[in-house]
């Protein structure tokens, strides 16, 4: 290409921008909607990091279902939790995370308990109450270095 089949160019695109300009100008407020778009998309992303991915029932974990399963994920990390209601009207919460798991801990307001880990990325916890949760999992980056991952709030 030749510098002077790049100016033709640009003089052709000006001409185009022109024409679109006069006969289809762009709607007034499309770049605040487009913005109001974007950050729409944001939150379903947002709350697609609570899945879930398994329930028996309708009333998830909160009602008469015995068991749930949920999942979580930020894009590098992953977590599935299985929930199940225990006789003693309590719960057993086991979980997966897919990286090397050094720390983890389940919130419920005040109350704070610490995981049982079993094994490579499996983790438990017995005898928690029903009510809302998170969890904050401190595991192993890509890069050796220890990261944290929290869950949104889910109710047990």
């Amino acid at each position: 290409m030749t510098v002077e089949d790049s100016t033709a160019d640009a003089v052709l695109f000006a001409r185009l921008r022109t024409a679109w300009q006069e006969h289809d100008p762009v709607p007034s407020g499309l770049a605040d909607r487009m913005v109001a778009a974007v950050a729409a998309e944001d939150l379903g992303r947002e709350y697609a990091l609570l899945t879930l991915v398994e329930q028996e029932g309708l009333a998830a974990v909160r009602g008469e279902a015995d068991t749930a399963t949920l999942q979580f994920s930020d894009g590098r990390t992953g977590v599935v939790v299985h929930v199940t209601a225990t006789e003693s009207d309590q719960r057993r919460i086991d979980g997966w995370v897919d990286g090397t798991a050094l720390a983890i801990r389940l919130a419920q307001g005040d109350r704070e308990w610490a995981a049982e880990i079993t094994g490579p990325g499996r983790f438990a916890f017995d005898a928690v109450p029903a009510g809302l949760s998170a969890l904050r999992l401190i595991i192993r980056g890509a890069d050796g270095e220890p990261t944290e991952f929290r869950t949104p709030q889910f109710e047990v």
